[in-house]
């Protein structure tokens, strides 16, 4: 005889399980009010007639070509990459450069996000910083760095004498990756030309690179960021060399705190390459 005990059903999770699951899957904001019933969405338009064929013999006119043509696609990575380089060396300020991301599409991440994140802070600063990508803060505001890590990086720049009336702030990324993962190494490539157009306008004396993700694509470095933080690197714009550093992203100093001595160690040389420019005041 089996005497085995007979197994009990798990109870069903709980609504603030269930949330709690969502939240770490990475679904932490609702677009929508109610679930949307997709097969009868009225936004989605009908399918287009069937033209019908022509003879054998009689050549297809172009507008029946276009007409059973499919919607336009994204372009293909490498095509966006062109795109995007042609695209940003034409801008001659950054509000059109602004203007321009507002209008560009070859990047599949602005039709995901909410809004582009393009800078905060004063662009005649001489001091830029760079992160990685907007987080869902940022994402709802339009503003980089106004979340937890936001927070974060105005006590650090206030403990060298800055805020943003004296620093520059964006992201290589300007729109927000579904769910806070991290960009491809396609969309960042798309991004790049935009951020190295951003950097050559603003034209600082300092640019810091806040993470791995921006001091690989901004500065090139193969290294993860505790092999690189607080080194200076040369930035060339093509026009001139800019003084550049890497340091900690404050959203990983919030996961990993220890770090901030070492973040603190970085900031002090930031602010002696600035008081060596008369910008900052002595720390």
């Amino acid at each position: 005889m089996n005497t085995s005990p007979t197994p009990t059903a798990e109870p069903p999770p709980t609504v603030r399980e269930l949330l709690a699951f969502y939240l770490e899957a990475g679904v932490d904001c609702a677009l929508l009010d109610e679930p949307p019933n997709r097969l009868h969405d009225p936004e989605i338009a009908p399918p287009p007639a069937a033209v019908p064929s022509p003879p054998a013999n009689h050549p297809v006119p172009p507008s029946a070509v276009m007409a059973r043509a499919p919607a336009t696609a994204a372009p293909a990575p490498d095509v966006a990459i062109v795109s995007a380089r042609d695209a940003a060396r034409t801008a001659p300020t950054l509000e059109a450069l602004r203007a321009l991301l507002e209008t560009f599409d070859g990047c599949a991440l602005k039709q995901t996000a909410t809004r582009l994140v393009f800078a905060d802070g004063n662009p005649q600063a001489r001091i830029m910083f760079v992160g990685e990508a907007p987080g869902r803060d940022e994402d709802l505001e339009g503003i980089p760095f106004i979340g937890r890590s936001g927070k974060l990086l105005d006590r650090m720049i206030g403990a060298i004498g800055l805020d943003r009336t004296t620093a520059y702030i964006t992201n290589v990324i300007p729109w927000r990756p579904p769910g806070n993962r991290d960009p491809s190494p396609q969309e960042t490539q798309i991004c790049l030309p935009f951020i190295k157009r951003q950097i050559e306008l603003v034209d600082p004396d300092v640019l810091v690179c806040l993470g791995k993700p921006s001091s690989q694509a901004v500065l090139e470095l193969k290294d993860g960021i505790m092999r690189t933080r607080g080194r200076w690197h040369n930035y060339d714009t093509g026009k001139r060399t800019i003084r550049a550093m890497a340091t900690f992203h404050p959203a990983y100093l919030l996961r990993q705190p220890i770090h901030k001595r070492l973040a603190w160690q970085d900031l002090r040389a930031i602010s002696k390459a600035l008081n060596a420019v008369g910008i900052a005041p002595a720390t």
